[in-house]
C-alpha cells in the first residue's frame, strides 16, 4: 500500500494520493493555520475505522445469506487531553437494515469485525477501548 501527501503551500492543506489513484484533501483548523476547507487527518482516520467496520460487516452478512439492505455506523471519539491526542474510547453504533435480519447473525458480524478483520479498528484497539451497540430496522 502506498500514499503520496503533499503540502499544497497555502495554510495547512494537503492532498493525498493513494496507491489507487485516487486523491483527497485534508485541512486544519484555523486555530493552527488552516482554512477549514476540508476534513481533518484524525477525522479521516476516524471515518476510515467506520468505513473498515461497516464493510466487515455487510459482507459477513450477505455471505452469512442474511437480507441486507443497508448498514450505517456513527462513529463517537474521545481522544486524550494531552500529546500525543491518539483515541482513548471510539463508540461504535451499527444500524443494519435488512429484511428478517437475526439479531446473532448481526452481532456475530460485528464481533468478528471488531475481534477479527477490522485492521484499522483493531490497530486503534491499542491505544483505544472500543465499544459497539446495534439497531436492525425492518425494512
Amino acid at each position: 500500500m502506498e500514499c503520496k501527501v503533499k503540502w499544497i503551500n497555502d495554510g495547512m492543506s494537503f492532498v493525498a494520493e493513494t496507491g489507487t489513484n485516487h486523491a483527497l484533501v485534508m485541512d486544519g483548523a484555523p486555530e493552527a493555520g488552516g482554512r477549514n476547507l476540508a476534513p481533518r487527518p484524525m477525522e479521516l482516520l476516524l471515518a476510515g475505522t467506520g468505513g473498515c467496520a461497516a464493510f466487515d460487516v455487510v459482507l459477513i452478512l450477505k455471505k452469512g445469506r442474511q437480507a441486507i439492505s443497508g448498514c450505517e455506523v456513527s462513529l463517537q471519539a474521545q481522544r486524550a487531553e494531552s500529546e500525543p491526542q491518539v483515541f482513548t474510547h471510539i463508540h461504535f453504533h451499527f444500524r443494519v437494515t435488512g429484511k428478517q435480519l437475526k439479531p446473532e447473525a448481526v452481532e456475530r458480524a460485528i464481533q468478528l469485525s471488531k475481534e477479527k478483520y477490522c485492521s484499522a479498528s483493531i490497530m486503534l484497539g491499542k491505544t483505544a477501548e472500543i465499544t459497539y451497540d446495534y439497531a436492525i430496522v425492518e425494512a
